[in-house]
């Protein structure tokens, strides 16, 4: 297949409460270095802005982001703001607070109730915006997530924030937080790298509630933040070969055909492989292909 024509729209769409985006956005993790936080080496700034640039002549219109995204030199919602603003009326921006980062890049305990609204102001001051779209409560290890996530729907009776979305969570989460606020999305770790029964039973629980579920590293697998290991399953580069696609479109394309209400933010600081991850929105794969990658995914880990 080729990327050269492929834009965001042919992923199809979905809402974030009343925000319409398409289902392939772009994640900005990897846009200040070689691999996320700390771990790799910063990138090159110019890169980094045509990047993000690009994602939008390509129709992406759903960007997730983070205060704690940084490296030693760059800052992803810096480089967001930089390369994007005045920002269209159809890019939602999507941030998420919980995880607390100190200036060195060292990870610090996760914020209390109290402190989150410092996390949401700070996001406010790096996008230069006036409210976000939307806000993910990233899920620290607590057992309950009701005082975090009653502490951003205040923030959004404020008018600081538009959505709620939860992140890092169980099924018990969602109903622990929609008894509080109506959530907009979920955002898991989920892909063919590894079967989790939790992970199944949330993107089918958002899908008969009209959620977006959204999973990341989805190509990364287990490689994580550090970036994707370069192995691929036999029978991914199988059904690769067969379309003329890479690996990397093949999960991206799988993860999506799991339900119109999945999402995918596959993120880069590559403009070719941006472009490749937009057109993993157009691949379709037969059904005889998913049940081998299913049954694939049901026996990996």
């Amino acid at each position: 297949m080729t990327s050269e024509t492929i834009t965001a729209e042919a992923a199809g769409t979905w809402k974030l409460g009343d925000l319409s985006v398409n289902r392939i956005g772009f994640g900005a993790m990897r846009l200040t270095g070689s691999a996320a936080f700390h771990l790799g080496t910063p990138s090159d700034r110019k890169r980094s802005v045509t990047v993000l640039r690009r994602a939008l002549e390509l129709g992406v219109n759903h960007i997730d982001t983070a205060a704690f995204y940084f490296s030693s030199l760059r800052s992803a919602n810096e480089l967001i703001n930089s390369a994007l603003a005045p920002y269209p009326d159809d890019l939602v921006i999507v941030t998420k607070v919980g995880p607390h980062r100190d200036y060195t890049g060292e990870w610090g305990t996760s914020a209390r109730p109290d402190q989150l609204r410092g996390q949401v102001e700070e996001n406010l001051r790096q996008l230069g915006r006036d409210h976000l779209d939307v806000v993910n409560l990233r899920r620290m290890r607590q057992d309950s997530i009701a005082e975090h996530f009653g502490a951003l729907a205040e923030l959004r009776e404020a008018g600081l924030i538009r959505h709620l979305g939860i992140s890092g969570v169980e099924p018990r989460h969602l109903a622990e937080a929609q008894a509080i606020a109506p959530v907009v999305c979920v955002q898991n770790q989920y892909g063919l790298h590894s079967p989790d029964a939790g992970a199944d039973a949330m993107l089918r629980m958002c899908g008969e509630q009209g959620i977006a579920f959204v999973p990341f590293f989805a190509i990364a697998g287990e490689g994580g933040a550090q970036g994707s290991s370069g192995s691929e399953d036999d029978e991914i580069r199988a059904v690769a070969r067969a379309h003329e696609a890479t690996p990397a479109q093949v999960r991206l394309a799988w993860t999506l055909q799991q339900g119109r209400h999945v999402l995918a933010i596959p993120g880069t600081g590559n403009p070719d492989h941006l472009a490749a991850n937009v057109a993993a929105g157009a691949l379709r794969l037969t059904a005889d292909e998913l049940a081998r990658l299913g049954a694939a995914y049901r026996q990996a880990g």
